[in-house]
């Protein structure tokens, strides 16, 4: 069935968007052959973006550890994130299609910086929608929207983060769609989104596999953190088939009763345009969630995530706000990297079940850098804390 990871997926939306699904799911198979998109988003990806990221191989945790530690680093992308790479496709999509204006919502910052980016780049009209806590812990990124030119919608209904934001861009898409089109930052909502978004990351997992197979030796593991789930899939799609265990890192927030682990805690449920694991109470309503990362602050996941758990291809696990606390310190201090907090929760559970990666070959995917995470790191232990 169209739209659908086994069961998963769908659209789920008002009537009247989906001619507006209709005419994308058109728009982005005619794209995926048209030799002159691709040639320029390629063109946008290398001298702009930055890629190909390089594979890292971390000598001092791996010493310290007793393993093999690789970092994808798409840290070093521009805006310093993987973000940047569906934004890039996803505007220049607008583009071809004959569109003016792009909506967006964004939890950590990092997306909706990349859609500004993006939008700078390509002369888009870009409006971005933030919950109002969230704008408050990645001010930062509020003022790099402002200065790219996009305009911030501030979100202060419901529990103002992520989930709310999405709800809001998803109202506006609904009565501008003529004009408009949603750049959605993860893997989730009606399909194609999922599809598109996948699409775009998927570059990741490409230039991984071509490292590997250069130095002739792949890994055991890998292991990426899980939010909505983009950087995840994007860094799985390549690896699916091969014999290689793919491990995704969810938010164990704070303890059992607050935290974002929609796929290890979730139920089926429709949120958001499509049927995937959603964290829903006894009376079916979405659950607060918490993770001291806003990137992963979300109630829900992308349905191809549920479909990889349910046929057991990805193993699903979580990393609590302390363990993510400590793969961030330890990346400072022995590789001279700040990683995103969203990153560091990967980095977190490697480093707390050393023993069931001991002597093995690792590769973690960093999504992001850690620069927007310095006030909540300084919030919660003071940025040169020894505590960790």
């Amino acid at each position: 069935m169209r739209g659908f990871y086994g069961e998963f997926g769908g659209q789920f939306v008002a009537e009247t968007l989906i001619p507006c699904l209709d005419e994308l799911v058109e728009s982005f198979k005619k794209l995926k052959k048209d030799k002159k998109f691709k040639d320029k988003l390629d063109y946008f990806l290398k001298n702009y973006a930055g890629r190909p990221t390089p594979v890292y191989f971390c000598e001092n945790l791996s010493k310290k550890y007793n393993m093999k530690i690789y970092f994808k680093r798409e840290d070093l992308l521009h805006t310093g994130a993987h973000k940047i790479n569906n934004t890039l496709g996803q505007a220049l999509l607008t583009k071809f299609i004959g569109k003016k204006r792009v909506i967006a919502e964004t939890g950590a910052g990092q997306h909706g910086v990349a859609t500004a980016t993006a939008s700078a780049l390509l002369g888009l009209d870009c409006t971005i929608y933030m919950g109002e806590i969230d704008a408050k812990r990645q001010k930062v990124n509020v003022d790099k929207m402002k200065l790219l030119g996009a305009e911030i919608k501030i979100v202060k209904t419901g529990t103002k983060v992520l989930k709310d934001a999405v709800s809001e861009a998803l109202r506006d898409w609904v009565s501008t769609y003529d004009y408009t089109h949603y750049v959605i930052g993860s893997v989730v909502g009606p399909y194609p989104f999922p599809e598109i978004v996948a699409y775009f990351q998927s570059v990741i997992g490409k230039e991984a596999k071509k490292f590997f197979y250069r130095i002739g030796e792949f890994p055991d593991y890998i292991i990426a953190c899980i939010g909505g789930g983009s950087n995840a899939i994007g860094i799985f799609k390549a690896f699916l088939n091969d014999n290689i265990k793919l491990i995704g890192v969810e938010a164990g927030g704070i303890n059992e009763n607050h935290h974002a682990m929609s796929i290890s805690k979730g139920k089926k449920g429709i949120f958001q345009g499509s049927l995937s694991y959603v964290l829903q109470d006894e009376n079916f309503q979405i659950k607060e969630v918490h993770s001291i990362s806003a990137g992963l602050d979300y109630p829900g996941v992308g349905p191809e995530h549920a479909y990889l758990k349910n046929t057991n291809r990805v193993k699903y696990v979580s990393a609590t706000d302390e363990d993510a606390l400590f793969g961030f310190y330890e990346t400072c201090k022995l590789e001279g990297i700040i990683p995103a907090l969203e990153s560091s929760h990967a980095i977190g559970y490697v480093l707390k079940n050393k023993e069931e990666f001991r002597n093995k070959i690792v590769l973690i995917n960093l999504s992001g850098r850690g620069d927007k995470d310095l006030e909540i790191i300084s919030q919660e232990c003071g940025v040169g804390s020894m505590k960790w």
